[in-house]
């Protein structure tokens, strides 16, 4: 869905796009979300992405082996959004990191492939498949017991240490952090490169859907993208406006449009008290599960981080927006960020009272 530019704008602001916004140029409103650098306002795209001296560079401010999402992260500078709630804004919101070409990328990647110790599917490309595996407590490596809410699943040779903690090291790299993907003519040799070199690995992207045009997403497909992190944020304009900065007017195509183009998908809700509660919680559910109710969906405890300091939801509201997502017709549901609104037992025994273990994330 293309949309209108602006009426107010001239001919010669639109001129002054060009070469500039690709999202512009396919006929889109520019992110606006600028970043402060250097004294000047700069678009994220110009800061966090260079072709020089014949090659590609991506601003990088870490990669590890994140957790809970057991795959090798790649944490970008620099975003589109500009999001009240950003919890890595240090990195995303401001200039930060080293640049590295394609090759360097290329590089890590392989690196990590020689550390993997669970072989994912394809279609288990995913955050949201990750707690199947491990809950994360090391207990099996660290005591030689399992935790009381492990699955079972995995051997202890299979759990291992990184700077996030313990878990496995599942066969997938990850673009996190800073989201630039409105810039196609970067990712798409980057995923070209990753598929020629590392094919072992599932190349995965976590995105607020920004730049994930139709044509963009078809490219992405064919250059060997393979999974998409969907970050909804909010159902409605006014609020999703209000929290990043930016429209989502073709985010909510995005759904769509991945199945479409066979790339596995899972999406991220996030519970805001008085921003995003149940009853938008509600709508996503009834949109996703009329495109396919077994679209993997994590609702997502929100915690105080950056500009916005309301609190977190509890567990009664948490308990309530998974419910209306079940009801809503979905089929595959989890709650994650359990620490942020399960502080005492009682907290844990009412959650494992009404949701079971397998939906935990």
């Amino acid at each position: 869905m293309s949309v209108k530019l602006p009426e107010s704008w001239t001919k010669n602001d639109i001129e002054k796009l060009r070469g500039i916004c690709v999202l512009a140029l396919q006929g889109y409103e520019p992110c606006n979300c600028f970043i402060e650098y250097e004294g000047k306002l700069w678009r994220p795209c110009e800061l966090g992405i260079k072709y020089e001296n014949g090659r590609w560079h991506r601003r990088i401010y870490a990669i590890e082996l994140s957790r809970p999402e057991d795959y090798l992260s790649v944490y970008q500078s620099c975003c589109n959004h500009d999001c009240k709630m950003c919890h890595s804004w240090y990195f995303s919101r401001r200039v930060a990191g080293e640049w590295y070409s394609i090759d360097d990328i290329v590089v890590e990647a392989k690196r990590y492939l020689e550390i993997v110790t669970v072989w994912e599917p394809r279609e288990r490309a995913t955050m949201w498949h990750a707690s199947d595996l491990c809950m994360h407590c090391g207990m099996c490596v660290t005591r030689g017991v399992r935790g009381p809410l492990c699955p079972g699943k995995l051997e202890p040779w299979q759990v291992v240490l990184s700077l996030q903690g313990w878990g496995p090291a599942r066969n997938i790299i990850s673009f996190t952090g800073g989201d630039l993907y409105c810039r196609v003519d970067f990712y798409e040799q980057l995923f070209k490169r990753l598929k020629e070199e590392v094919p072992k690995l599932w190349v995965k992207i976590e995105t607020n859907g920004y730049g994930l045009t139709e044509e963009n997403l078809r490219r992405y497909a064919e250059a060997g993208l393979d999974s998409i992190w969907l970050d909804l944020k909010a159902y409605r304009e006014d609020v999703y406006k209000w929290l990043t900065g930016t429209t989502n007017k073709w985010v909510l195509r995005v759904p769509e449009l991945a199945l479409k183009y066979d790339l596995v998908l899972e999406i991220v809700l996030l519970y805001i008290p008085g921003v995003v509660e149940v009853d938008q919680i509600r709508e996503f559910g009834k949109y996703i599960a009329s495109i396919d109710p077994d679209i993997p969906t994590m609702l997502i405890a929100y915690f105080p981080e950056y500009r916005l300091n309301t609190r977190p939801p509890t567990v009664i509201e948490m308990i309530q927006g998974y419910l209306a997502l079940k009801e809503a017709g979905l089929r595959k549901v989890k709650v994650g960020n359990l620490g942020v609104f399960c502080k005492t037992k009682e907290d844990w025994d009412l959650l494992l009272s009404v949701i079971e273990r397998e939906a935990l994330g």
